[in-house]
C-alpha cells in the first residue's frame, strides 16, 4: 500500500511539472515556451537565433522554441488556454487579442516590462494592445500598405511619381490609374480576397471611422462619407474605369504577382513584408519601386495591427517571460526581425537604423511611413471577427463586383452590422 502511494505521489509531481505557464526543471533552472508565428527563412532565422542568445546567456532560465502557425493561431491559442496548455511568451497580431484580452486570458504587461521598453515604442503603437484599462501584448512589428509599381511602365507614362512628402490624393490615383490603362492593361490590381482590413485602413487616410464608441462604451456602426472615398474609388475604378482589374477581386497578394511580373498591371496595393516576394521572384530586369498609398483628409494615416508578443495569464513565470520579452526587443534585436520579417519595428531607437533607411527594396519610404500609423479602426471591437466574416467581407465583395450599390452596402454594415455587435455588448 505504501509502495502504492509512493508511486502516486511521484505521478502527481510529474504531472505538476507538464501543466501550461512554463516548467521547472529544478529548483534552480526554469523553462519558459515561446510560440513564434515567425514563416519566412528569414524570419525564423533571426527568432531562433536570438533564442539561441538568451539562452547562452541565461542559463537559469531556458526558453524553448515552438513554432506556431498564422493559418490556425486564434483556434490554437484557444484551445491552450482554455485546456491549461499555453505557451508563455505568445506571438500573435494586435487584431487577434481583444477576446483573449477580455477573457482573462492574457497578462496585463503594466507592470510587468521594463520603462525602457515602453517609453521606446509610442503611445499610439500602445493603443493597438490596449483593452479596457489593461496591456496585453508589446507591439513590436508594423506593415503599411503601401503600392508597389512598374517603375519603367510609370516613367514612360510620365505621371507625376508620388513621395512620402508629396504623395496622390485618392483622386489623382484614380486619375493616374486610368491614365495607365488600355489595350487589355490595367493602372491597379486590386488583391481583396480579405477586403475588409485593406478597405478599412486606407480609410483611415480620408478621417474614416465606422466603429463609433459611446458614453455607455458600445460601439456602433455608421458608414458615413469619409468611410466612402476609398471603396468608391475602388468600385469606380474596376466598374466604370476599367482602369482595374475586375478578376484580382477575389485573389490573395501573391496571386497577383506573375500578372504584374507579365505587364498586366502597373500597380499593387500590397503589405509592405510583400517586397521580399518580389525580390525573390521579380524577372531578370524587372524594374520596381515602392510608393506611398495615397492621401486624403487626414494625409498618410493608415490602420495597421502590428505583431505582438504576449504573456500568457496562467504562466508562473510571468517576471521571467517580461524578460525574455525585452531581451527579443532591445533596439538591435528589434532591427534584426524587422529585417527578418521585412516589416518596420515600431520602437523609436531601431527606426534610425540606417539598415532601414535605405532606398534599396523601398525601405526608406516604408519607414517615412512609420509615423502616421494608427491602431486599426476594429481593434478593441468585440464581435468584430463575426461581423467581419459573415457581414462585410461578402457586402464589400459584392459591391467591389458590381453586384449591389452603395446604399446596399451601407445597409448590410449598419443594420446587419449593428445586430451582431449587440449580442456582444448586452
Amino acid at each position: 500500500m505504501r509502495a502504492r502511494w509512493l508511486l502516486v505521489l511521484v505521478l502527481l509531481v510529474l504531472l505538476a511539472g507538464c501543466t501550461s505557464g512554463g516548467s521547472t526543471i529544478d529548483d534552480s533552472r526554469i523553462t519558459l515556451r515561446f510560440q513564434s508565428l515567425a514563416w519566412q527563412d528569414e524570419s525564423v532565422a533571426a527568432n531562433k537565433a536570438l533564442v539561441k542568445e538568451w539562452n547562452a546567456t541565461h542559463p537559469d532560465v531556458k526558453v524553448e522554441y515552438v513554432q506556431g502557425s498564422w493559418d490556425s493561431v486564434h483556434d490554437q491559442l484557444l484551445t491552450s488556454f482554455e485546456g491549461g496548455e499555453a505557451p508563455d511568451i505568445i506571438h500573435d497580431a494586435s487584431d487577434d487579442l481583444a477576446d483573449f484580452a477580455y477573457g482573462g486570458y492574457l497578462a496585463d504587461l503594466r507592470e510587468l516590462l521594463p520603462e525602457r521598453l515602453t517609453s521606446d515604442i509610442p503611445q499610439r503603437s500602445w493603443e493597438t494592445t490596449t483593452f479596457g484599462e489593461g496591456v496585453y501584448g508589446v507591439p513590436f512589428l508594423q506593415e503599411p500598405r503601401v503600392l508597389i509599381a512598374n517603375a519603367k511602365w510609370l516613367k514612360e507614362a510620365g505621371v507625376r511619381i508620388p513621395t512620402p512628402e508629396q504623395p496622390w490624393s485618392w483622386p489623382e490615383f484614380r486619375q493616374i490609374t486610368g491614365q495607365l490603362s488600355g489595350d487589355g492593361k490595367y493602372g491597379v490590381a486590386w488583391p481583396l480576397k480579405e477586403p475588409v482590413s485593406a478597405t478599412l485602413n486606407l480609410s483611415l487616410s480620408t478621417g474614416g471611422q465606422l466603429f463609433h464608441r459611446g458614453t455607455d462604451g458600445k460601439v456602433t456602426i455608421r458608414f458615413e462619407t469619409p468611410d466612402q472615398v476609398v471603396p468608391r474609388t475602388i468600385h469606380d475604378q474596376v466598374n466604370s474605369d476599367d482602369s482595374a482589374s475586375s478578376s484580382t477581386l477575389g485573389s490573395g497578394g501573391s496571386d497577383t504577382l506573375p500578372g504584374f511580373f507579365g505587364g498586366r498591371y502597373a500597380m499593387v496595393p500590397l503589405g509592405f513584408s510583400y517586397r521580399q516576394q518580389i525580390t525573390q521572384q521579380a524577372p531578370e530586369g524587372f524594374e520596381w519601386q515602392v510608393l506611398p498609398a495615397p492621401a486624403g483628409a487626414d494625409g498618410l494615416t493608415q490602420g495597421v495591427s502590428p505583431q505582438t508578443l504576449s504573456i500568457a495569464e496562467d504562466s508562473r513565470h510571468q517576471s521571467e517571460a517580461a524578460e525574455f520579452v525585452d531581451f527579443m526587443l532591445r533596439p538591435a534585436n528589434m532591427v534584426r526581425l524587422a529585417l527578418g520579417d521585412w516589416m518596420l519595428p515600431t520602437g523609436t531607437e531601431a527606426l534610425k537604423s540606417p539598415a532601414l533607411r535605405t532606398k534599396k527594396d523601398g525601405w526608406a519610404t516604408g519607414t517615412a511611413l512609420a509615423g502616421h500609423l494608427r491602431s486599426a479602426p476594429a481593434q478593441s471591437v468585440r464581435g468584430y471577427p463575426e461581423w467581419k466574416d459573415k457581414i462585410a467581407t461578402p457586402a464589400f465583395q459584392e459591391y467591389y463586383s458590381g453586384a449591389i450599390d452603395l446604399a446596399e452596402l451601407r445597409k448590410r454594415l449598419e443594420e446587419d452590422g449593428n445586430l451582431v455587435l449587440a449580442r456582444y455588448q448586452r
